[in-house]
């Protein structure tokens, strides 16, 4: 034994050593790489309790994606974009996500944000009870709901907090709150008759009437008002029970709050729910977005007011558009989207310690996004593919062709909305590429190339990145079934 370790260690010495000598130690790649070296030599295991959870999940934000916004995100500030690190791609530990649900090999977001938030995995369309539940059975429903980590949480005294871009009782940040047998009830007018289960806004309102949610902010302000009012947009509750949950909210002690001035003015004192409803169904997109906060600004109030308790807290921060920009075809809000997401990663970074805070980054699912192509670097991501420059690194200015001897762009979709297959008056489907310039592809509104005829892009069933940084962050790592995610949360606020 000893023979060996000296025969080890010499040639780790002699390995060192050599380095010096190695022709490519003068490139900035080989000096990249020992730098990199050094930090992943020079990080410890934490562990720590973890005082604080924030779990990130960008909605449809699988490796593919990320991808995507990674280039964006590295091309808006100049660069090429390949080599861009977004915030938490620093982070030490990493890990790959499978995501199908248990009758889903593609899953939708109810039964992983459910395997996140409470450790089990699921069936499409359900949010936190039991597999054994068919979808939209409600007695059944009632009877194999699970604990969430928020309840968990709260009972350690912990404050909670879930934001959104989406609706506030969509499928993910439901998850944090709600139990329910159909993802579509988000209020009281799609519960089928004699069905006892609450809506999913009216379960909200009960977690912050019960301690267990201190904080919430998203769109989704139709589910809480009646359907004979309007809000300050002139849009329509949806309620058929006459109920007007704002007003019960408010009555419950919340600060309510509607659109940006409010809520610059938002007293964050911690002392009172925050209820944020920013607009009557999901929030708009970060390339649309007017008169209502960023995510990044949602995160950073959103802590600022859980902070107040000693005792720590535990938050989800959903970028749910990600995932519709996904389903409409749409690139390029995608990525802007993706862009804000990291963002709202940074800002959280900031305002924590990464002694006392477990910040978890990852996707629910990804989706049928596809890259095309030999690109050269620089090409647009949201443009198209051009030709590698064989005697330098940028692109060519020359787009490559297909056999069709017409550009393409560099990503586009498997099925889709932008679907270059038409129906045609005989029934059957048929169609070719259409001509595409770079402005055009460009576009905000532009609609990627896609193969299979559907009207909303869908899911796709592979796996997602995740990344962690903080107490027991290091529990993560190889291949892990999504429902781990609840487990490693768990264990990290209990500590040993």
């Amino acid at each position: 034994m000893r023979g060996s370790i000296w025969a080890v260690a010499s040639i780790l010495g002699a390995s060192v050593a050599n380095a010096q000598n190695l022709p490519q130690a003068s490139s900035p790649w080989y000096q990249q790489a020992q730098e990199a070296l050094q930090e992943r030599l020079a990080n410890q295991p934490n562990t720590k309790r973890a005082k604080n959870v924030i779990l990130f999940v960008a909605d449809g934000n699988g490796v593919g994606t990320n991808y995507a916004s990674r280039l964006f995100a590295g091309q808006q500030q100049g660069g090429l974009g390949d080599d861009y690190v977004q915030p938490f791609e620093a982070f030490p530990n990493v890990a790959l996500i499978k995501t199908y649900s248990t009758n889903g090999q593609t899953p939708d977001s109810a039964p992983t944000a459910s395997a996140m938030n409470s450790g089990i995995k699921t069936k499409n369309d359900l949010i936190n009870v039991t597999e054994n539940v068919a979808v939209s059975d409600c007695a059944a429903g009632l009877e194999n709901g699970v604990r969430t980590f928020a309840e968990i949480a709260a009972e350690q005294g912990k404050s909670v907090g879930v934001v959104s871009t989406a609706r506030i009782t969509h499928a993910t940040p439901a998850a944090v709150y709600a139990r329910t047998a159909n993802r579509d009830w988000e209020d009281n007018s799609d519960i089928p008759e004699g069905c006892a289960q609450p809506d999913i806004a009216v379960q909200l309102l009960d977690q912050m009437k019960n301690g267990v949610v201190d904080v919430a902010m998203g769109g989704g302000r139709r589910h809480f008002l009646p359907q004979d009012a309007t809000d300050a947009e002139g849009q329509p509750g949806r309620r058929t029970d006459g109920r007007d949950l704002v007003q019960e909210a408010r009555d419950a002690g919340a600060q309510v709050v509607f659109a940006s001035d409010d809520f610059a003015a938002l007293q964050a004192s911690g002392n009172a729910p925050i209820l944020g409803l920013f607009e009557s169904s999901h929030m708009q997109y970060e390339a649309d977005r007017s008169g209502e906060p960023s995510l990044a600004e949602m995160t950073a109030t959103t802590i600022n007011a859980l902070s107040a308790n000693d005792q720590g807290f535990y938050m989800m921060v959903e970028a749910g558009r990600v995932d519709h920009a996904n389903h409409g075809g749409n690139l390029y809000r995608t990525v802007t989207d993706g862009k804000a997401f990291a963002d709202a990663v940074a800002s959280a970074i900031e305002l924590t310690n990464p002694e006392d805070t477990l910040i978890i980054v990852t996707a629910d699912h990804e989706h049928a996004i596809a890259f095309n192509g030999y690109c050269g670097r620089g090409s647009s991501i949201t443009g198209l593919c051009r030709q590698i420059d064989e005697a330098g690194t940028e692109a060519l200015a020359e787009p490559a062709l297909g056999d069709d001897g017409k550009p393409y762009t560099v990503a586009g979709y498997l099925n889709g909305p932008g679907s270059v297959m038409q129906e045609q008056a005989d029934g059957t489907w048929s169609g070719s590429r259409p001509e595409v310039s770079a402005d055009e592809a460009e576009g905000r509104d532009y609609m990627q190339q896609a193969l299979v005829p559907t009207s909303s892009e869908t899911h796709s069933g592979e796996d997602v990145a995740l990344f962690a940084r903080g107490p027991w962050a290091h529990l993560f790592g190889g291949v892990m079934e999504q429902n781990e995610i609840f487990s490693v949360m768990n264990y990290a606020i209990k500590g040993q």
